[in-house]
């Protein structure tokens, strides 16, 4: 934050200059202003409710445009809604800052509403503080046709397992931008992930059993199967990998890449049944799901010994 210019403003006022909208969303009886929000869920529908922390040098590089910053923090949580097969609606900001810096405030703020904006997301609430590291908590409230959600425990075995998108590009383009050698296409899939929401939606009674891939695919397509009580099987050969990421690395990074890196904000689900088409979204079958209890990949009809566990906080 040190290229900002510094403000002195106090957390009442710097809510109400960058974070308040005039009037309420549909759904908000009261918002931004009182001790709490005050909303209003549709008739045969039920809430789903997430929440993620993004804290600096942990989740991104020092230098990261404060816009890129606020528009990951809404997304991410964006996509767990999408993985659920929610509608998005309402959000809450927790923002804890070492400075109140002007500019870097009004940026955060047009990339924290741009991306709320895609989506009809309304900022109805939260909190700013002072701390000594910049920690972004955004908690999203969605719905859902009541008993309809889904979730990670309903793969069976013989389902085929499917993934939105390319796989790889977000943990690749973190590696540019923290090498000072960015690429525009994939470190765009890092700092701005686009969530499936509309096509998380689509996929209500048709997928089986749904998550966002946040931590690499092997290791949360394996938490989804351990969730169900199956198995399954990568077809590494059926991975979909962009051009842009083997434009810039070789196969095996490639590889290591689409199965264990994080951030790609992608849905990997299973499903029974052919699942729905989207224009300019590739949806690739890359497995099937089986009765051995664990998660394998497959070369050419050959076994190919992979691990891994996802990203660990406190290991």
């Amino acid at each position: 934050m040190t290229n900002f210019k510094r403000k002195a403003v106090d957390e009442f006022a710097l809510i109400r200059r960058y974070f308040a909208r005039p009037g309420n969303a549909p759904g908000v009886t009261t918002g931004i202003g009182d001790d709490g929000a005050v909303l209003q869920p549709e008739p045969g529908r039920e809430l789903v409710v997430v929440i993620d922390t993004l804290v600096a040098g942990v989740h991104f590089p020092a230098g990261i445009d404060p816009f890129d910053i606020a528009y990951r923090a809404v997304a991410v949580n964006l996509s767990d809604i999408a993985a659920m097969g929610g509608r998005p609606r309402w959000m809450t900001l927790a923002l804890t800052l070492p400075a109140a810096v002007e500019n870097w405030l009004e940026r955060f703020a047009e990339g924290l509403h741009a991306a709320a904006g895609e989506h009809a997301v309304s900022l109805v609430g939260g909190d700013t503080t002072y701390g000594k590291t910049l920690v972004i908590s955004v908690q999203i409230t969605g719905d859902v046709p009541s008993g309809k959600a889904l979730l990670r425990s309903g793969a069976k075995v013989g389902d085929d397992i499917y993934v939105t998108g390319s796989v790889g590009d977000a943990a690749a383009g973190l590696e540019l931008v923290s090498s000072g050698t960015p690429d525009n296409f994939l470190s765009a899939r890092f700092l701005r992930p686009n969530a499936r929401v509309a096509y998380g939606q689509s996929l209500l009674g048709v997928a089986t059993a749904a998550i966002d891939l946040s931590d690499g695919l092997f290791a949360d397509l394996a938490k989804l199967l351990e969730a169900s009580g199956v198995g399954g099987v990568i077809e590494l050969e059926q991975l979909p990998i962009s051009r842009a990421l083997r434009g810039r690395f070789d196969h095996d990074a490639c590889r290591q890449f689409a199965l264990a890196g994080g951030d790609d904000y992608e849905l990997c689900f299973t499903s029974a049944m052919p699942p729905p088409q989207a224009d300019g979204l590739a949806v690739t079958r890359i497995g099937e799901v089986t009765n051995s209890g664990q998660l394998v990949c497959r070369l050419e009809g050959e076994l190919v010994p992979f691990s891994d566990s996802g990203y660990r906080h406190f290991q």
